[in-house]
């Protein structure tokens, strides 16, 4: 253990079991205990928050810390309750009522948890739609969930009235931050005034409306790499489970390195993940208003305005996709910034290679984190971070206490032995109700309380997760499984190479052949054969890409940092270069 970069002799000061004995002991802040959901028995935290107007409640006593800052604009914890209580009275006012959907289109502006905790707390089902889609693609979400209310930012409002009857439906709409001074719209501005005057609304609270932690809050829709998307409804339960997951975690790694369990201290934190996904909503939002954190939004990824930031408010965590992860330990000037407010470097949404682990530690003193999750888990199932991670760089970690893995064979039948491999099944307070009027999709998925992820995974003999890949994704070469990320990482280990994607190419006799997209270094030149031979050193034969297509910049990928691997198949509709 001593030869891994950041563990020392000394850890682990506890073992894993006895950090959780003492963590969720009874009386103490993650005590676990039993609640019956939809007829199922499933262990809970005991002391979250059972509603979003809960938390809410809770973030509104950290007052006049600092809670959200975008540019200049710098907003108050309560300046934010006010702005939500505000808007909840509004929407009431409209005739909104509980569970009605409320959809929600922006970036990540300060109004976007306005609207969002103004919505639930009148009971009403949120559905934060994806700020990166077509006009189309925000139509179809409108339609599919029946929503009678959109809150959009000006450049979302301008993408659908492109689309002829894509609003038709819409009983009300508020548009914030519109550029188009001629557009006859509804504005937030009207309502709430723009952020700087939050502060001068009037104290009032958030409404009192009868719901419970099993209640449908949201709709958050998957991101429909393979097919359309379907709409993951999540409850208070499901969304408010990921806060003491993400803060067992952090003072289980402190347990580890034989420190005290002491809760969090307020952090200064930069997010890059849009909140319409469950890991910038759920897994960082979520923990960042029950502790009193600063988040630092942005209006797009910009390695160099990050580091900037990241000097400016002293940010303690950053981090996203492992993208952003290898941008910042990769970028050539940050020896420029004073980072030394850096704490950790966490992400999710895609696998990372090892190497990157121990680069943020060795160029940073930063800890690394990641974590596994789906939108259909709410987020946060597993959570790796510190020497934990540093020591099993290629695990996902083990799972939060109130969630379960098993690992099925593919008919989801049998039970995997410890080491095998077959597809993740996750039950737990964080798994969805189901898909949104997809009775037949959710019956395929969730099965008993369990959630069928779709992943292939194995467990070792102490419970450490290992994705090996998406059971749709394997590369099938004449009955031989490849598993992608198995090709992915001895790929990632090239020095030349900083992303990388492995994916099918039609093949006349053997079904399919492997195929890698990668991205190098600026200025670094390397042949396919250099690549092919890399790979035939480590791998067996079968599984050496018979193609290599080089790509210029990151792989191209969705906003849960999901690598589009269908549009770079068609690279290999091209000659092979040499």
């Amino acid at each position: 253990m001593a030869a891994v970069v950041g563990v020392t002799e000394e850890w682990p000061a506890l073992s894993l079991n006895d950090c959780m004995t003492q963590l969720c002991a009874p009386g103490a802040l993650h005590e676990i205990t039993e609640a019956v959901i939809d007829g199922v028995p499933v262990r809970v935290w005991k002391n979250v928050p059972s509603t979003f107007t809960d938390l809410a409640t809770h973030a509104r006593r950290h007052d006049d810390r600092v809670f959200l800052v975008l540019g200049e604009d710098r907003i108050t914890y309560a300046a934010w309750y006010r702005a939500a209580a505000a808007l909840a009275a509004h929407l009431t006012a409209l005739g909104l009522r509980p569970g009605d959907r409320v959809a929600l289109a922006m970036r990540n502006l300060p109004e976007w948890p306005v609207a969002y905790f103004a919505a639930l707390s009148i009971g009403a089902i949120v559905v934060p739609l994806n700020a990166w889609w077509s006009g189309d693609e925000l139509a179809f979400a409108l339609a599919d969930s029946g929503a009678r209310m959109l809150l959009c930012d000006g450049e979302r409002h301008a993408r659908l009235t492109g689309h002829p009857g894509a609003m038709a439906d819409l009983e009300h709409l508020l548009v914030t931050r519109c550029a188009d001074v001629r557009a006859e719209v509804p504005r937030l501005e009207d309502v709430v005034g723009t952020p700087a005057a939050w502060a001068s609304l009037p104290d009032a609270d958030l409404p009192s409306v009868p719901m419970g932690p099993d209640d449908p809050a949201t709709i958050f829709y998957t991101s429909g790499t393979t097919s359309q998307p379907k709409g993951a409804l999540g409850t208070h339960r499901n969304a408010l489970t990921n806060i003491f997951s993400s803060s067992f975690a952090t003072m289980r790694a402190a347990l580890r390195r034989g420190g005290a369990a002491v809760p969090p201290a307020p952090k200064v934190v930069l997010l890059t993940i849009p909140f319409f996904h469950v890991t910038g909503c759920n897994a960082r939002l979520l923990g960042s208003m029950w502790n009193g954190d600063t988040v630092v939004l942005m209006h797009r990824w910009d390695v160099d305005e990050a580091l900037a930031l990241i000097e400016r408010e002293g940010v303690n965590n950053a981090g996203g996709v492992p993208t952003i992860g290898w941008q910042l330990v990769e970028h050539p000037s940050a020896d420029r910034f004073d980072l030394s407010s850096l704490e950790s470097i966490t992400y999710g949404g895609a696998p990372a290679a090892p190497d990157l682990v121990r680069r943020i530690k060795s160029r940073f003193g930063a800890s690394p984190g990641c974590g596994w999750g789906m939108t259909e888990t709410s987020a946060t199932v597993t959570s790796h971070n510190g020497e934990e991670y540093l020591a099993r760089p290629d695990s996902a970690g083990p799972a939060v206490p109130v969630a379960q893995l098993r690992i099925m064979d593919i008919d989801g039948v049998r039970a995997c032995n410890v080491g095998e491999v077959g597809e993740l099944w996750v039950s737990g307070p964080m798994v969805v109700r189901g898909y949104w009027q997809r009775p037949e999709a959710t019956a395929e998925t969730f099965v008993q309380g369990w959630c069928r992820t779709g992943d292939l995974a194995r467990l070792d003999d102490d419970g450490f997760l290992y994705i090996v890949d998406r059971a749709k994704d394997i590369v099938i070469r004449g009955g031989e499984n490849i598993y992608s990320i198995e090709v992915e990482n001895v790929l990632f280990d090239h020095p030349a190479v900083i992303d990388c994607a492995l994916v099918p190419i039609p093949h006349r006799t053997l079904g399919e052949e492997p195929g890698a997209v990668v991205s190098v270094h600026e200025g670094v030149i390397v042949t396919e054969a250099e690549l092919q031979d890399w790979v035939r050193l480590r791998l067996a034969g079968f599984k050496v890409p018979a193609r290599i297509a080089f790509y210029e910049g990151p792989l191209p990928r969705n906003a849960n940092g999901k690598i589009l691997k269908k549009e770079l198949v068609a690279l290999f509709a091209a000659p092979a270069r040499a």
